[in-house]
This record gives C-alpha cells, sequence and structure tokens, in this order.
C-alpha cells in the first residue's frame, strides 16, 4: 500500500540521485526539502546556496535564520511547515537559475505540491512566484493573495533580500505577517468544501478559526486593504 510516507521517501530518493540537468555534476548533496506533509503553509524558495548544499537541507543559513524569524512573526515554526525549492542543486556560485534547470525540477515541484497539498503557498523570490505570476514583478505585487487550483498563492520577496538590501526587511516582516489571516481563510473555505455528515457541527468553520496561528490578530492597517486582492 502506497502511503505520503512512502511516496516521499520515493521522491526524496529520486531528487537525490537525480542526473536530469549539469547541476547533478556539481552539486555535493541535492536538497529535496523538508516538513510535514500535512503542512497546511507550503514555502517555496528559489535554490539551495552553500550551507544547504553542504547539508542537503534547505534554508539553513542566514537567509534561513531570517526565514525562522519571520515564521514566528506569523505565529508559526520551522516544523509546522514544509519548505523547499524550485532548484533542488546548488547553481555555480549561487548564480540565478537557467529555464533548463527549472524545467528540469518541474515535476519534482509538482509532486511535492500535491504530496502536500497545502491550504497556502508562499513562494520566496522571484523564480518560485514566476511558476504562478508569469510576467509579473516582486515590487509589485509582493504580499497580494490570489486563489488558484483550490489554494491561497502569496508572493513574497525571498529572505535573502533583506540581507543585501535592509531597507526591505520591514516590507518581509509585514508581509509575512498576513500569514495568519491569509491561513484562516483559507481552513474556513476548505470546511465549506467538506462534505457535512449527519449530526455534524455546522460551527466548524468558526472552531477552525480560533486555532489559527495568530488568529484575533489583524494584519498592520496597512497590509489589510492588500490581503485578497
Amino acid at each position: 500500500m502506497t502511503t505520503p510516507l512512502s511516496r516521499a521517501e520515493d521522491l526524496y530518493s529520486r531528487v537525490r540521485s537525480c542526473l536530469l540537468c549539469p547541476l547533478a555534476e556539481t552539486r555535493t548533496n541535492a536538497v529535496p526539502g523538508e516538513g510535514p506533509l500535512n503542512a497546511e503553509v507550503l514555502l517555496i524558495g528559489e535554490a539551495p546556496g552553500m550551507n544547504e548544499d553542504k547539508q542537503g537541507r534547505p534554508f539553513v543559513g542566514k537567509s534561513g535564520q531570517f526565514l525562522e524569524e519571520l515564521l514566528a512573526s506569523a505565529g508559526l515554526t520551522r516544523q509546522q511547515v514544509y519548505i523547499c525549492n524550485v532548484l533542488k542543486c546548488r547553481p555555480p556560485a549561487n548564480r540565478d537559475p537557467v529555464t533548463a534547470e527549472v524545467i528540469a525540477c518541474r515535476d519534482y515541484l509538482d509532486e511535492q505540491i500535491e504530496l502536500v497539498d497545502p491550504l497556502v503557498v508562499v513562494t520566496l523570490g522571484r523564480f518560485s512566484m514566476a511558476k504562478w505570476f508569469q510576467g509579473q514583478t516582486i515590487s509589485k505585487i509582493h504580499g497580494t493573495v490570489r486563489q488558484i487550483d483550490g489554494r491561497f498563492v502569496v508572493p513574497m520577496f525571498h529572505p535573502a533580500a533583506a540581507l543585501h538590501q535592509q531597507n526591505l526587511r520591514p516590507t518581509i516582516i509585514n508581509d509575512f505577517r498576513t500569514v495568519p489571516a491569509v491561513l484562516e481563510r483559507a481552513r474556513r473555505l476548505r470546511a465549506r468544501e467538506q462534505p457535512v455528515s449527519p449530526g455534524s457541527d455546522s460551527t466548524l468553520p468558526a472552531q477552525l478559526a480560533s486555532t489559527a496561528p495568530g488568529a484575533g490578530e489583524a494584519p498592520p492597517a496597512n497590509q489589510q486593504k492588500r490581503l485578497f486582492d
């Protein structure tokens, strides 16, 4: 019998032994991704960096430390979310991904999204954003929310952007603080889509909302208008 865990183990094994593009020749370790397979929030970065390549885990360098701060600002921990990248191997010298590499890894990412089936996808940086928002610029649409294929997708700046441009730090923090409200709404909608069995409690959506991370905490006033644009 195939289980989510066995499917994930098979996926990770295929990623670690992947030879679909030349990055296999320069990597130390492929970085499949990590997190609970029933995570409600899935984060997608760009590609592994030097530290990730050494350890085989996503977001373990300075940008990973900032990401954990951002998650905390949203009432979440790293252990509650699923984290992966568009590319599973580090590009030499941390250069930008090229189209052929993105295509080579595309099926792995699609399989992860299908396997986890998150309520909310947070794209980190322009390369993961491009999967859903081609032709858009992250400076214009960061922090906005779109409902796509039955889930909410929120494009945000990559945490590493704040390491290079300190003026972006407040913007990234404010964007992450909207996640609890997005997750609360996603839970409500998912609950409504579930068939109601006889005798079930029709107040379930409200109960779900009361347990949402950060429930009851409104996002900053300058962010509220941007939710669900």
